[in-house]
Order: C-alpha cells, then sequence, then structure tokens
C-alpha cells in the first residue's frame, strides 16, 4: 500500500475522532478499565482498517514492534500495571463511544452514524473488509507498516 495512501488514511481517521470529540455525550465513565475487560464485558472493539493503522502508529509509539499479548482476557493494550491504555490518544472509534455497560452504554448510532460512515469509506479505500476484532487489526496493521 503506497504510503501516502496510508498517511492520507490515518489523518482522516483522526479527524473523525476530532469531530467526535466535538460532540461529547453526558458519560458516566470513571476510567475503571471495565470496558477493556473483554473476556468479563463479553465484548470486543472491532476496527477498521483505517483505525487500526492508527492504533498501530499508537503502538509504535509507545515504543513497541508489535502487539503485546493479551492477559485474562484483557485488551492488549491495556497496560496492566498502570490500568492504562497504552493508545489512548490513537484509541480506536468503539473505545471513544464507550461502547459497554460500565461507562454509560454506547452513544447513540443515530449521534454517530455519519462517523462511522466514513470510517467505513475509509475502510474501503485502503481495501478493508470491514471492521475486524482489535486484536487482529492492529496486529496486521503492525505487519504492513514493516
Amino acid at each position: 500500500m503506497p504510503r501516502e495512501q496510508v498517511q492520507q488514511a490515518i489523518a482522516e481517521v483522526r479527524a473523525i475522532y476530532a469531530e467526535l470529540a466535538k460532540r461529547p455525550l453526558e458519560r458516566a465513565c470513571i476510567a475503571r478499565t471495565e470496558c477493556c475487560q473483554f473476556k468479563l464485558t463479553g465484548l470486543t472493539p472491532h476496527l477498521t482498517k483505517g483505525e487500526a493503522l492508527v492504533a498501530a502508529k499508537g503502538v509504535r509509539a509507545s515504543g513497541r514492534k508489535e502487539l503485546p499479548p493479551s492477559v485474562d482476557g484483557a485488551c492488549p493494550l491495556l497496560k496492566l500495571e498502570t490500568g492504562r491504555c497504552l493508545i489512548y490518544t490513537d484509541r480506536p472509534f468503539g473505545c471513544r463511544t464507550h461502547f459497554c455497560d460500565a461507562a454509560g452504554g454506547p452513544y447513540p448510532r443515530r449521534q454517530v452514524l455519519d462517523l462511522i460512515r466514513r470510517l467505513e469509506t475509509v475502510d474501503q479505500q485502503l481495501g478493508g473488509d470491514g471492521p475486524r476484532k482489535i486484536e487482529g487489526a492492529v496486529a496486521d496493521a503492525l505487519c504492513e507498516m514493516k
């Protein structure tokens, strides 16, 4: 994949995240990381290819070349020692819209549907095949970025 296309996709995904930040909803999230405990919640974020590239850039910025292993069904991007996300500023859309009940449940779809469609457009432009579970999506993006 051409480097320029990747950079454009990353810029568009970041613009989508910035637009989402302008539409904050009342949330009850107190950063207990319950959303990051996939085994506990039974929910795993799914990322489009553009989101995975942004997350992979975040992993690289944290000094890692590959995705850390998942521990006890937790998100592989959760640093267990601190309870913080390794890529918080580059976290996926699902994490930003609080897909789990502990944070107040998901944003109403009608309020973010335009942003979801933009993420899907970026996915199509990159030749993606739709949202994939975070572990596989980010691991593949890291391989593509080598």
